[in-house]
């Protein structure tokens, strides 16, 4: 079985919208786009292209597939783990509106997304990799479907866009496997799929209640 894993980019608030450029994502009148760039450093460079080497095949939604395949197409793969990877592994796209795609080795979905998704994660290979794609990552998590979550966090709050997290998350614990920081102040957390929510008591009311 594989192991499918997302990667996002995303404020202290959740919000994973554009965070490479002003107009990457305006949709619902989104104003803050490019808020990861002044954070972004060597580290962090060097951690995404560490995660991108892992790679086995991409899973994409139809947003982050057209901007990766505006700019990744024409980039040198030399020396550049990212480049190399979203240009030759197999790129896997969740569209109801695409009927084509014009980048080498993408693929369409067919079918039920979840159905196509779960054949795939059913295969023997490595990482299954998504990216960005915050419609079909909801989708993923609703159908408890992601194995592994790496999420750059970035000291900024926003108070609106696209979230990580919306309503219809399966409720579920995660385990971290890894953190580190950035001189920048961005947190590197890697969380490994746990198990049922456990719920508990704390505080005084409760300790009187227990005792009494």
């Amino acid at each position: 079985m594989r192991s499918l894993v997302v990667t996002e980019f995303t404020t202290l608030d959740g919000v994973v919208q554009a965070p490479g450029g002003p107009d990457e994502d305006t949709s619902g009148g989104f104003r803050h786009g490019g808020w990861l760039v002044p954070f972004f450093d060597d580290t962090l460079g060097a951690r995404i292209d560490a995660w991108f080497a892992g790679v086995e095949d991409f899973l994409l939604g139809r947003g982050t597939y057209e901007i990766f395949a505006a700019a990744w197409p024409q980039a040198p793969t030399e020396d550049d783990p990212v480049a190399e990877a979203l240009n030759t592994r197999t790129k896997h796209v969740a569209s109801r509106t695409l009927t084509a795609l014009d980048w080498s080795g993408a693929r369409l979905l067919e079918g039920d997304v979840v159905e196509a998704v779960r054949a795939l994660r059913d295969q023997d290979g490595g990482e299954l990799q998504v990216h960005g794609s915050p419609g079909l990552v909801q989708t993923l998590l609703r159908a408890d479907l992601v194995d592994e979550l790496r999420l750059v966090v970035a000291p900024v709050v926003l108070g609106e866009g696209k979230r990580l997290f919306g309503d219809g998350a399966i409720p579920r614990s995660w385990r971290l496997t890894a953190s580190s920081s950035t001189p920048t102040g961005v947190l590197l957390c890697t969380y490994r799929r746990g198990g049922a929510v456990q719920t508990g008591a704390m505080g005084a009311e409760y300790d009187d209640a227990v005792s009494g």
